[in-house]
C-alpha cells in the first residue's frame, strides 16, 4: 500500500482526532497524564487531542493525512518554523478542556511540557507533533509516507534545519534513527516514563536498521 499523502482540511477534525485517540490510547505519556481517570478515560483522550488537533488547526498548521478507500486511516500534526500566537478561541478551548480534565492532570502535563522544552532541539526546524496510524493498519508502512512528507517540507523551506520529533517509547528510537533521526536528548519523565529527542537534519540518508524496521507506534 503506498497512499498519497495530502494536507487535511479543518473541516475534517474530527477523523484526525479519532486516528489520534485509536493510536495513542494506551501510549505512556495519555495514560499518565489521565491517570486519574477510569470509566471517562475515552472521554478525556479525545478531548486531550482535540484540544492538541485544535492548537494546529487554529494557527493553520498542517495536518498530513492518508486514505484507505476514502477513509482516514494515518496523520500526522507538523508545526512549521516560527512563533504564531494561539488565537483568543483556542485561549477558551484549553481553558474548557483543562476544566474537564482537572488540575492534578494539568499539573502533570505541565511537567511534561516543562521537560519537552528542556530537551528541545535548538533552531528554525519542522517538529512532528503527532504521528499516529489506526490500529487495523499497523504495519502497512503508512507512517513511512508521512515522515517522507514532513521530511520534503523541511527541505524546501530555506529556513529549516531539518525534522524534530520525540518519543517515549524506547523501541521507536531504531525505528526513527532507520529514517534519519539523530538522538538530540534524552531525559526521564517519572520513574516508568522518559523521552528521547530527534533531529534529522536536511539531506539526511536513511541508515540501515539492525531488522526490518516496523512502523513506528504512536508517539511522535
Amino acid at each position: 500500500m503506498n497512499p498519497d499523502v495530502f494536507r487535511v482540511p479543518p473541516e475534517r477534525i474530527d477523523e484526525v482526532v479519532a486516528v489520534l485517540c485509536d493510536s495513542f490510547h494506551d501510549y505512556p505519556v495519555m495514560r499518565y497524564a489521565l491517570e486519574d481517570a477510569v470509566a471517562d478515560y475515552d472521554l478525556q483522550l479525545r478531548a486531550l487531542i482535540h484540544l492538541f488537533v485544535s492548537g494546529r488547526t487554529m494557527r493553520g498548521d498542517p495536518i498530513l493525512g492518508v486514505e484507505d478507500g476514502g477513509r482516514l486511516v494515518g496523520a500526522a500534526t507538523i508545526t512549521p518554523p516560527g512563533e504564531r500566537p494561539a488565537p483568543p478561541e483556542f485561549t477558551a478551548l484549553r481553558d474548557s478542556v483543562w476544566e474537564l480534565l482537572g488540575a492534578p492532570a494539568r499539573a502533570r502535563y505541565d511537567a511534561l511540557i516543562a521537560v519537552w522544552e528542556r530537551s528541545s532541539v535548538p533552531g528554525l526546524h519542522h517538529h512532528v507533533n503527532m504521528i499516529g496510524i489506526a490500529h487495523s493498519h499497523h504495519g502497512r508502512g503508512l507512517a513511512r509516507p508521512l515522515l517522507e512528507a514532513a521530511h520534503a517540507m523541511a527541505e524546501a523551506d530555506p529556513q529549516s534545519i531539518g525534522v524534530t520529533l520525540s518519543t517515549e517509547l524506547l523501541k521507536n528510537v531504531t525505528l526513527y534513527q532507520h529514517f534519519g533521526y539523530e538522538v538530540k536528548d534524552h531525559a526521564r519523565l517519572t520513574d516508568t516514563l522518559e523521552t528521547w529527542s530527534f533531529l534529522r537534519p536536511k539531506h539526511a540518508a536513511l541508515v540501515p536498521p539492525p531488522a526490518p524496521p516496523a512502523v513506528p507506534q504512536a508517539g511522535a
